[in-house]
């Protein structure tokens, strides 16, 4: 074994593989960008180095594993993973890549060649062909079909065709994402497959020629070819299936010389169980998790013991999988907002289980801290649930309250989709497909509307703090009594995302008060509860008309953050009377234009005083690579515009501000 591994990665996949080698009893060194000098997996790992260039800065790379005597380079998945000029280079430099030869990642890389060098060994494939392939759209492949890039992943730049007519515009606008994501123009056509569900074969080969699978993982729950849930075994695979599917894995790793571990991915028609090669990951995946909890395996440390020229620990036959694992995957995004990315600083924190044998049935794997800021700079997913149970049913239900224990605050997650996903009747069935999401996004995703119990929580607070712990005097308590008369309300004015709403608050919370909430629509009149609040640190537990509810609660300025059953909700004070009420400066809000994700003002299209119609486009931000223009939410003068190209900017920062049009 190795005495010291470079990680060439970051957020919860580093921290991952610095808890195997730590373990192992093997020296960790991490690698770090400017954005990250004080993320967790930088003060986890024995060593930390800088990265002058980032992640993708090979060189940086192998001379911090120069620096520090580390003899091996782990580059987790993504970044430079499945980079073959990274591979060449650590080789060159006489470190050890764990992963597979730079020639099998080349041949894996290019999907074209991968589907030609696998049917030569007897994989099914997917019809298709090379472009251009106009003959074979209508005579071996047919409609609808599937352009993708060659040299492409993660579902970008792939377009469905359904007829002839489709194809010139479907080409070009494919070609133009595959030069620009990837450097190379070159796309593949492929018949499509009708609600396919996804399934992968997890390999394992060593450098003496033998070559096992550990099972198969389902990944049909995708939203734009992205996946969301991941299990093992699939619901849909019988043993001789599982059996012929391995079989074909085995294979399509062998023809190109795999060394370490892989996963084969194949489409299957759910109907027949029919099963085509699509791709294969020369690489750890992010869903690895589940695959480990089934079998009691580590993978990582199988990666690093083939790397290091042993053979494989056991044999096919010796391969067992017990019960059933499910991973969710937490991203910083808003699901209400089209999913878009979102960011911030973490304000509080709780994550349930712990990773290893503490803990068999629930497994975090994070990269995420309190304190940490969540920025654009990478990939939006913060970490990974997985739950383990003695079969799916148990496995799902311990996932659904894993999740509903994990709390952030201070960045929106996708926390609470993810659990209406795993509860959802057809998911709990095993009737998967991977539209199933897209079809059912109205059902998963939540509404906007704050319910009234979390906006009265969140005024109960803001009373509760203006009120001094232990007050010299009890005539200096703030609570609005008065001789010879009740208490006067205090009303706190917060904003959700779904407006404006006035809470009235009178007496001290602590000891009794009572909460007047705006009516529900439909309703007459107000609602006034009986309130009260204790707290515990993050812990806030209120108690409105003998209902007791536990929420996590953390303060950011004027914001409040609240967090219960895996639900989050920010709401933001507004002080009446202020000259810089944002409200109040564009007719309740109505004008005022936010940042819909924190990332960069890429072009300002306006300017103070100029007059916009509604629908305008005044601001582009981009974030993750993905531009989104803000328009002018009503017709009338740009008042404020206190932003310039180039600035960073936070989710829900004020871009501009529309003073609309007199009627």
């Amino acid at each position: 074994m190795f005495h010291t591994v470079l990680i060439a990665n970051r957020g919860e996949i580093a921290l991952r593989i610095i808890r195997t080698l730590r373990r192992l009893g093997v020296r960790s060194v991490a690698v770090h960008s400017d954005a990250d000098a004080g993320a967790p997996h930088v003060r986890e790992a024995d060593v930390a180095v800088r990265l002058p260039g980032g992640y993708l800065d090979i060189e940086g790379i192998v001379e911090a594993a120069a620096a520090t005597g580390a003899r091996a380079v782990h580059p987790g998945y993504g970044f430079l993973a499945e980079n073959t000029a990274f591979a060449r280079r650590c080789a060159e430099a006489g470190l050890v890549f764990v992963g597979p030869p730079a020639e099998a990642i080349e041949a894996m890389g290019d999907k074209i060649r991968a589907k030609e060098t696998v049917a030569a060994a007897g994989v099914p494939v997917v019809p298709g062909a090379a472009e251009p392939a106009d003959d074979l759209l209508t005579a071996e492949i047919g409609f609808p079909a599937l352009i993708k890039p060659s040299a492409g992943g993660g579902g970008k730049g792939m377009v469905l065709v359904r007829s002839a007519a489709e194809l010139p515009d479907a080409l070009a606008s494919a070609r133009r994402t595959a030069a620009a994501a990837f450097g190379d123009a070159t796309l593949l056509i492929e018949r499509f497959v009708e609600n396919p569900r996804h399934i992968e074969i997890q390999v394992l080969a060593d450098t003496h020629g033998n070559v096992i699978h550990l099972g198969e993982r389902e990944c049909s729950l995708q939203r734009r070819h992205q996946k969301i849930i991941e299990e093992a075994p699939s619901p849909l695979l019988d043993e001789e299936t599982r059996a012929r599917m391995g079989a074909a894995a085995v294979e399509a790793a062998r023809s190109v010389g795999y060394v370490g571990a892989g996963t084969v991915e194949f489409i299957v028609q759910g109907a027949t169980a029919d099963y085509y090669f699509m791709e294969m990951n020369t690489r750890l995946q992010v869903e690895h998790p589940v695959t480990e909890m089934v079998t009691g395996l580590d993978l990582v440390e199988l990666q690093l013991r083939v790397a290091a020229g042993e053979r494989l620990p056991l044999t096919q036959d010796e391969v067992r999988l017990r019960g059933h694992a499910v991973e969710a995957r937490v991203y910083a995004e808003d699901p209400a907002r089209g999913f878009l990315p979102t960011g911030g600083r973490i304000l509080a924190l709780h994550e349930p289980g712990l990773p290893g044998p503490e803990s068999p049935t629930i497994r975090v794997d994070s990269g995420i801290a309190v304190g940490g800021r969540v920025g654009s700079d990478y990939d939006p997913m913060l970490s990974k649930v997985i739950a383990w149970g003695p079969d799916r049913a148990s496995a799902l239900r311990t996932l659904d309250g894993a999740l509903a224990a994990t709390t952030v605050l201070g960045v929106t997650t996708n926390i609470a989709f993810l659990r209406a996903l795993v509860t959802h009747p057809e998911v709990v069935a095993g009737d998967l497909d991977t539209g199933l999401v897209e079809r059912r996004l109205d059902e998963l995703v939540p509404g906007a509307a704050t319910p009234g119990d979390v906006l009265a929580a969140a005024a109960l607070l803001l009373q509760h703090e203006r009120v001094p712990a232990a007050p010299a005097d009890p005539w200096d308590v703030p609570d609005g009594w008065r001789p010879g008369s009740p208490a006067a309300w205090t009303t706190w004015r917060l904003e959700s995302r779904d407006g404006v709403a006035g809470i009235a608050v009178r007496g001290l919370p602590a000891s009794g008060a009572e909460v007047r909430l705006p009516a529900h629509e439909g309703e007459e009149g107000d609602r006034t509860l009986r309130a009260r609040l204790e707290r515990d640190g993050t812990g806030l537990l209120v108690t409105l008309d003998g209902v007791r509810r536990r929420y996590t609660a953390a303060r950011d300025g004027d914001t409040v953050w609240l967090g219960r059953d895996g639900d989050t909700w920010a709401l933001t004070r507004h002080h009446l009377g202020d000259p810089g009420d944002r409200a109040g400066a564009a007719g309740a809000g109505d004008g005022v234009v936010r940042s819909p994700m924190p990332g960069t003002v890429l072009l300002v299209k306006v300017t103070a005083g100029e007059r916009v119609e509604e629908g305008q486009p005044l601001v582009i931000v981009e974030a993750m690579k993905m531009e989104h223009t803000v328009t002018a939410p009503v017709a009338g003068t740009v008042a404020e515009l206190p932003v310039r190209a180039g600035q960073a900017v936070d989710m829900d920062a004020v871009l501009a501000v529309v003073r609309p049009e007199e009627p």
